[in-house]
């Protein structure tokens, strides 16, 4: 009992103060200019180029002495893996960034996209949020982990890959078809995670331990081709129209799985009353009717963490003003939650929208694989809530992501995932400001994130 005790007592400390501190305000100008270097490269996917950053990355691990490889299917499209050897007592631990953004169209910004602007304490540039902080944290912590020579139990690997945002056959399908066992491990750290701030300071943490599959199904109606002036009641126009408003105005059934039940319960525990009242309503079937409402009307983010959701996001139909045409089509933006059966769910569709002239038809093409939750019970999840208490006074909880990630395809191989981020405000979402005109960061959000990684990565990587 003694020794057990003793045990316990021993962890606690360990977790009580950070191991391998750092001097943060020292290390803040070398930060900023690995992280602007990497946002002025512009990989908008479309075409990606990412090349270009994973050469970059490339050159700055050369000059402390660590080896890297390029790995890609196009050669305009590399993915960059480089590696921190441990004495192999446990398996490794992955950390992961995209070097790939979304398009930035420069006439709805006020700054150059690319040009890494900094005024008032705050970065802009397309990737700051999404996601070239992860990749440049990944970088940051390999070089600290030689510089420092951390003994360490476990390999850190640095993994910068390719495509996230549209094109993952040339990023993390191709790693994890053709190249697996350079990225195997047994935890990972990547984006869809957040800190949540409330009155300027860390009120919770979201980590990211499952994730929404998308889905893109399409509506096809189908009638008459006629003249404009002669109004027909099998316009496809028409049917398309009632269709679309139908699937958009579904309110799905509310379900709760493990992570959004853990999520609402440590929400409420929390929140102020009113809203803590509402949280727990969710879990409670006679009271979930009412705070679903006020979610839907509210609280976009929440509404969908309670069911499969239905987006309507593109409209077809039609060439010429006075010709009525034959076909219209629509495309519904689909997240399912985790473990939905995409058939089921458009046999229910089919019945919502009850319109023999109207096709649904499901996805052309397979997307991130529905992949099991990672647990809640590990090494890993465990540090990640300690160090925030210690960091932020602040709690952890378990978030299922509404949007996707490449983590999907980390936890169909069994890899216990995690996502973790920079602060958001709490209208944002977990998602933050990503893809977002005037995308930015402020320098201390981003500071205490690399810290936050850092210390998380040190808990469960270096040798105690």
């Amino acid at each position: 009992m003694r020794f057990a005790a003793l045990l316990l007592l021993t962890a606690a400390l360990s977790f009580a103060q950070p191991r391998y501190p750092l001097d943060w305000a020292r290390l803040e100008p070398e930060l900023l200019d690995r992280f602007t270097e990497l946002l002025r490269i512009d990989t908008s996917n479309p075409p990606g180029n990412e090349t270009r950053a994973a050469k970059a990355i490339e050159a700055v691990l050369a000059r402390e002495g660590i080896a890297s490889k390029l790995f890609a299917m196009d050669p305009a499209r590399a993915n960059l893996v480089a590696r921190i050897k441990g004495n192999g007592s446990k398996r490794p631990l992955l950390i992961m960034g995209h070097t790939d953004v979304v398009g930035a169209p420069r006439e709805r910004w006020t700054v150059d996209p690319f040009a890494a602007i900094r005024k008032n304490g705050v970065i802009y540039a397309r990737g700051t949020v999404d996601d070239k902080e992860h990749a440049v944290a990944g970088m940051m912590i390999l070089i600290l982990l030689k510089r420092m020579k951390v003994p360490l139990d476990r390999d850190v690997i640095f993994l910068a890959e390719a495509g996230e945002e549209s094109d993952t056959p040339f990023g993390i399908n191709f790693m994890v078809k053709d190249h697996w066992p350079e990225i195997e491990a047994e935890y990972a750290l990547a984006e869809g995670g957040a800190m949540v701030e409330v009155n300027g300071k860390v009120h919770h943490l979201l980590l990211g331990t499952t994730e929404k599959m998308a889905n893109n199904i399409r509506l096809v109606a189908r009638g008459s081709a006629g003249h404009g002036s002669r109004p027909t009641l099998d316009n496809a126009v028409v049917h398309l129209a009632q269709a679309v408003a139908r699937a958009g105005t579904w309110s799905t059934p509310i379900r709760l799985n493990e992570t959004t039940r853990a999520y609402f319960e440590g929400l409420a525990a929390v929140s102020p009353r009113d809203e803590a009242a509402r949280y727990r309503a969710v879990l409670d079937p006679q009271h979930a009717a009412e705070a679903d409402r006020y979610f839907r009307a509210h609280d976009p983010t929440t509404y969908s963490l309670l069911r499969n959701s239905i987006a309507p996001t593109i409209l077809k139909g039609g060439f010429r003003e006075n010709v009525i045409p034959s076909e219209a089509e629509a495309t519904l933006n689909v997240r399912l939650l985790p473990g939905e059966n995409l058939a089921d769910f458009m046999a229910d569709l089919r019945r919502v929208i009850d319109d023999p002239a109207v096709q649904v038809i499901p996805p052309s093409t397979v997307g991130r694989p529905p992949a099991p939750p990672s647990r809640m019970d590990t090494e890993m999840f465990r540090a990640l809530e300690q160090v925030g208490r210690r960091m932020f006074g602040a709690s952890a909880l378990p978030n299922m992501l509404t949007g996707s990630t490449d983590m999907a395809q980390l936890r169909a191989k069994g890899v216990q995932a995690y996502g973790v981020g920079p602060v958001v405000k709490p209208e944002e979402g977990p998602l933050g400001l990503a893809h977002a005109d005037d995308e930015h960061i402020s320098v201390e959000s981003l500071k205490s994130f690399f810290e936050y990684v850092w210390n998380s990565v040190i808990e469960v990587a270096a040798h105690r």
